[in-house]
């Protein structure tokens, strides 16, 4: 696997590639912000931190976010099973460690810029929303509605009935988490930063924009592939 980056590598080119290495470098107390425009090797050894061990967590992150690049050519003749199992592994677990993972970030942002940037409170605003939502609405397919789904061809049809009512609430929550969304992408204009933003900022924006994309591919795969089949 060949990686786009090396030791050489400024830490802050790392992270304009791959927002979420954020997450390695601030495992390792190196400043991917205000102290980011420095080499790899000499960020680690500023911080006394082995290179090869946060080099292989870099390798190991890019090809993670490399293989969860879907075809969706795949899914449209896949059973429901594997289609549910790869929803939970591919979108389900990914989103919930994101939401964690970036939690603070936007926080942190809406504190510190918030004063000059209104938007930013509103930003974190939305988020938050977002984020409970989605955790409640990801529960409630995990524990409840998907374990319906794959028992749905034994079932009477008045259970079937209730699985349909309980697809159709599924597809109202996907659509106000797009409302959520579209707001998030209104109020930053396109995600558009501005001249005086900082590395912090920047990766707010990018892992938002990011987490916007992800999330429409997880909806359309439920509501376009895997629904239909129970309408």
């Amino acid at each position: 696997m060949t990686i786009p980056f090396t030791n050489d590598t400024l830490v802050k080119d790392i992270v304009n590639e791959l927002p979420k290495t954020s997450d390695v470098f601030k495992k390792y107390r190196i400043d991917f912000c205000c102290g980011g425009n420095i080499p790899l090797h000499e960020a680690a050894s500023k911080k006394a931190v082995n290179l090869d061990d946060v080099l292989q967590e870099l390798k190991e992150l890019y090809q993670r976010e490399i293989d969860r690049t879907d075809n969706l050519e795949v899914w449209t003749s896949s059973s429901s099973s594997e289609i549910i199992n790869h929803i939970k592994t591919h979108y389900h677990h990914p989103l919930m460690e994101e939401l964690i993972q970036l939690t603070p970030y936007v926080l942190k942002v809406s504190k510190v810029h918030g004063n000059h940037h209104p938007e930013l409170l509103k930003v974190y605003e939305l988020f938050t929303e977002f984020k409970e939502e989605m955790i409640e609405h990801t529960e409630k397919e995990e524990k409840d509605i998907f374990p319906l789904l794959l028992k749905l061809e034994s079932m009477q049809k008045e259970n079937k009935n209730k699985v349909i009512a309980h697809i159709q609430e599924l597809e109202k929550e996907h659509d106000y988490a797009g409302s959520l969304l579209a707001q998030l992408r209104d109020v930053t204009s396109d995600y558009k930063l501005p001249a005086e933003a900082c590395g912090t900022y920047t990766l707010v924006y990018k892992r938002l924009e990011a987490l916007e994309s992800e999330t429409f591919m997880h909806v359309h795969l439920e509501n376009n592939i895997l629904f239909p089949r129970y309408m």
